[in-house]
């Protein structure tokens, strides 16, 4: 049986003003966090913590041991610095004083 081709994969990681977008290739069932691991995104990024930071593929959360597919885009996702619905909140109010 022959073996099968290495798989081509990028990880991500983007900060407001540093973006991180390293390619690799990986052997067949790599998972998303071994290709984190592989990529050195860690070590450029120390403050990374994957226990409390989502992970995903093209913008839809995945575990750590989602096995990856050829040219999947892993990605590490920030903490959010305002919950979404309250910021939604704040500019429909702002919106509303100003009619």
């Amino acid at each position: 049986m022959a073996e099968q081709a290495e798989l081509q994969v990028f990880v991500s990681y983007a900060l407001p003003q540093q973006e991180f977008v390293r390619p690799l290739r990986v052997a067949p069932g790599t998972t998303v966090g071994q290709a984190i691991e592989r990529s050195g995104v860690l070590t450029a990024f120390p403050d990374i913590n994957l226990v409390t930071q989502p992970v995903g593929i093209y913008a839809k959360k995945k575990t750590l041991d989602t096995v990856l597919r050829e040219g999947d885009r892993v990605e590490i996702y920030r903490p959010l610095v305002a919950d979404p619905k309250d910021s939604r909140r704040k500019r429909a109010a702002k919106k509303q004083a100003a009619a």
